[in-house]
């Protein structure tokens, strides 16, 4: 059940942010308002500027208002992020590999757009009154060559200070040890809200603990499930 938000609080959020960035109140609706205060606590002053800072960036960083396939594509070439299936409350799965994650030609910034070009793929599919998408981190066969600071950093900052609210649970799954030094890298990025929603799972539970959440006709073949993954560009 979502945070009851009275006329009373929304209004200040919407023409604080609004007026800083010249965005139409019409542009913004009710479900993000609630995101936005909820991420902040219901702290009008704190949402207001969290949401002006996100319509900024998403009007500079996306200004067509999406990113393109062709805006992505050595991202897109190493076949990391899939889409198929919905948990138990009704949200989107994505299954991220993150051994097939390369800093390679196109570097950081499209590493960015290809995080917006999936969090939108994402979100679109969020059924009306689910708010929230799930996400298994797999990251067998992961090594030094995908350990990535920067890019594990830009992906906490997008998905926090501009998609708030919006990730419901988080599976990590088959974590070898090398990735816990990346884990205690960025772990003091992540706010508190982010870590509660992060599980570790272990492999000798991995099916166990995914079907608690996720029904097996919704769930991953790799996992013991029934569904066959979806590259996130053809979903």
């Amino acid at each position: 059940m979502g945070t009851t938000v009275s006329l009373g609080v929304k209004l200040p959020v919407i023409d604080r942010a609004c007026n800083a960035t010249s965005t139409d109140k019409q542009d913004v609706d009710e479900q993000t308002l609630r995101r936005f205060l909820r991420a902040r606590d219901l702290n009008v002053e704190k949402a207001s500027t969290m949401l002006a800072n996100c319509l900024t960036w998403r009007r500079t960083f996306v200004p067509k208002g999406f990113v393109s396939e062709s805006e992505v594509p050595n991202e897109i070439a190493q076949n990391k992020m899939f889409l198929q299936g919905t948990d138990k409350k009704g949200r989107p799965i994505s299954v991220v590999f993150g051994a097939r994650h390369f800093s390679r030609k196109g570097g950081l910034d499209e590493f960015r757009r290809f995080l917006v070009f999936a969090l939108d793929k994402l979100c679109q599919r969020i059924p009306d009154g689910v708010g929230k998408f799930t996400i298994i981190g797999d990251l067998q066969g992961y090594g030094y060559c995908n350990s990535d600071v920067r890019a594990n950093l830009a992906a906490i900052t997008i998905l926090q200070e501009y998609y708030p609210e919006r990730l419901g649970k988080m599976f990590i799954v088959h974590a070898p040890y090398i990735f816990m030094t990346m884990w205690k890298l960025v772990y003091p990025f992540i706010d508190k809200k982010t870590r509660n929603k992060v599980v570790f799972v272990e492999d000798k539970r991995l099916k166990e603990t995914l079907v608690e959440d996720i029904d097996e006709n919704q769930l991953p073949e790799i996992y013991g499930g029934k569904l066959q993954l979806v590259p996130i560009q053809n979903a």
